[in-house]
């Protein structure tokens, strides 16, 4: 195997390792709070959607997590009754519901990922502003590659 072949191949290894330490962290974290991976995994859409400013809906997320209305109903239910999620009316149009993250849900998030968040700054602290750049688009691209062959899987393609 070539140099580039093989480079390539261990990085898609670390990938796959990345993948899987960061799932048992998220499962262990899901386990101290009692919560379902489900659940865990509305909290991070309803999360990172906040985080980019455009806060999801019941249906959206329910479309990211590939779940009924029912089901995804039933989700937030749980999630608002042990006070990680909250529903807010913010728009014009008071029928349109958003989902936000609690404050205690943050906090206790916050609480518990702080030390992997310091261990993530010390590893970046060690590369350049172009390395991190590079490191950015690469990453980028492969969240790309991913996303594509996961839409290319389900019927409609909208996964």
């Amino acid at each position: 195997m070539d140099d580039r072949k093989q480079l390539q191949a261990e990085l898609v290894d670390l990938l796959r390792l990345y993948s899987i330490e960061a799932q048992h962290v998220a499962n262990a974290f899901a386990h101290l709070q009692g919560l379902h991976h489900t659940d865990l995994q509305a909290l991070a859409a309803v999360m990172h959607a906040e985080r980019r400013g455009d806060p999801l809906t019941p249906g959206r997320l329910g479309q990211q997590l590939g779940l009924s209305s029912g089901a995804t109903t039933a989700v937030i239910d749980r999630l608002e009754k042990v006070g990680h999620l909250r529903r807010t009316r913010e728009s014009a149009d008071r029928r349109v519901v958003h989902l936000r993250y609690s404050a205690p849900a943050m906090a206790l998030a916050r609480e518990f990922f702080e030390p992997l968040g310091a261990r993530s700054h010390a590893v970046m602290d060690q590369f350049s502003v172009d390395d991190l750049e590079m490191v950015r688009r690469f990453l980028s691209g492969m969240l790309e590659a991913v996303s594509e062959h996961h839409r290319s899987l389900t019927p409609t393609g909208d996964a």
